[in-house]
């Protein structure tokens, strides 16, 4: 879609399908509309020459789709009911290029623009809100879809026998495929949604609903840039797959939340501190015991943090990834905050010596001894870029 002074949502009214109606004393709204007609029949004849025409590509999407192509956008917002102008921004916010005025929309898009609209005419959504719900949504379907074509469908339409193509065998895979794609994709929609409204609903109060106490975890593979200039695109590829499978594996696993991979790293969440500090510490051991992995070194912060739209802000998260930048190789820095929180539960000693101590008094009173999953051990204080002096602790799995 893209914004026209003719669909901004003022003056003329529709008199008839496919063409605006002429506003009162308007001499020149049937120009306007001839205009109109003419601009959409050049595109679209301009379009029919055009790969974007080519009749499997249209098949696959009215299967895709389940619905033929029938309006411009500005027929689509008008059928909607909604201005052009808002039209625009939720077509853009979904991710979707502007297309002039061709005919190239469907009903479904002109039921999305409705549902969308009506549930801020209906209070339920601000408009800036609905905004936010198509861009979330387009961002995170687009990466999803690229997935799928890039490194699913594509490993499943090779042509079965010799001489057929690619293309011969793309339509009826699409077609089995679809109905099942779409059931999955809203069954794990919803258990996602079921899991973070159980976690804002445990929000002690409304404002830890937006700012919480969390654990944020980055992991980094060590060289990665070096790895880039004398490894193979498809070996290089193969890695950062087998990297990011593998940490979304033990993140998940293990009760943590995956934010985003970024190739080389992947940012993690955790409500619980020790949950953070285990994933960091199996991360590092399933990494080192892969011989084809690199290096790994984790940074973990324990704060507040803003989350939006699925991500994570704020000072605990940029903490995080300073710590990972200054952690050796192989190895666990954690901020104070977090260490004091093991502390606290019990995860982790103050000090050696205090477990020592602790060992020694219960021997004497014939108690078994505390046990800790955790060793920490105080590192240098250092100056960090913008965030001041901080305190890192050496995290560690304790043995005994």
């Amino acid at each position: 879609m893209t914004v026209d002074d003719t669909g901004s949502g003022t003056g003329a009214h529709p008199a008839s399908d496919g063409e605006p109606g002429r506003s009162a004393g308007s001499v020149d709204g049937a120009s306007a509309a001839r205009v109109d007609r003419a601009e959409v029949h050049d595109r679209v004849d301009a379009d029919d020459s055009g790969d974007d025409h080519d009749p499997l590509a249209l098949r696959l999407e009215q299967l895709i789709l389940g619905a033929e192509r029938r309006y411009t956008p500005f027929q689509a917002a008008r059928s909607a009911g909604v201005s052009m102008d808002l039209a625009s921004r939720f077509w853009r916010a979904m991710g979707f290029a502007d297309i002039g005025q061709a005919r190239a929309l469907t009903e479904a898009d002109v039921l999305a623009l409705r549902r969308l609209a009506g549930l801020v005419e209906a209070g339920l959504l601000s408009e800036a809100m609905a905004i936010q719900v198509a861009r979330s949504t387009g961002q995170t379907t687009a990466r999803l879809a690229e997935w799928q074509i890039d490194s699913f469908l594509e490993g499943l339409t090779e042509p079965p026998e010799p001489g057929m193509t690619r293309t011969e065998v793309t339509y009826p895979l699409v077609e089995l495929l679809l109905p099942e794609l779409e059931e999955f994709l809203v069954y794990v929609w919803r258990r996602q949604l079921a899991a973070a409204t159980g976690r804002v609903v445990q929000a002690a109060d409304d404002e830890e609903m937006v700012d919480r106490r969390l654990a944020i975890a980055f992991a980094d593979l060590v060289g990665f840039t070096r790895l880039t200039r004398r490894m193979e695109e498809e070996e290089l590829g193969e890695l950062v797959e087998a990297f990011e499978t593998t940490c979304a594996d033990l993140v998940a696993a293990h009760g943590g939340r995956l934010i985003k991979t970024l190739g080389d790293e992947v940012l993690y969440a955790a409500d619980d501190p020790g949950i953070a500090a285990e994933i960091a510490l199996r991360l590092i051991e399933t990494m080192a015991g892969d011989e084809t992995m690199p290096e790994l070194r984790v940074g973990i912060a324990f704060g507040t943090v803003t989350t939006r739209m699925g991500d994570v802000f704020g000072a605990t998260v940029n903490l995080a990834s300073r710590l990972t930048s200054i952690a050796p190789r192989d190895a666990v820095l954690v901020d104070s905050a977090l260490a004091e929180e093991l502390t606290r539960t019990g995860d982790a000693p103050a000090s050696e010596a205090e477990a020592a101590e602790a060992a020694a008094a219960a021997e004497k009173e014939g108690e078994e001894p505390p046990t800790y999953r955790f060793a920490l051990q105080p590192m240098w204080q250092r100056p960090v870029r913008g965030l001041g002096v901080v305190e890192p602790w050496l995290l560690n799995r304790r043995h005994g």
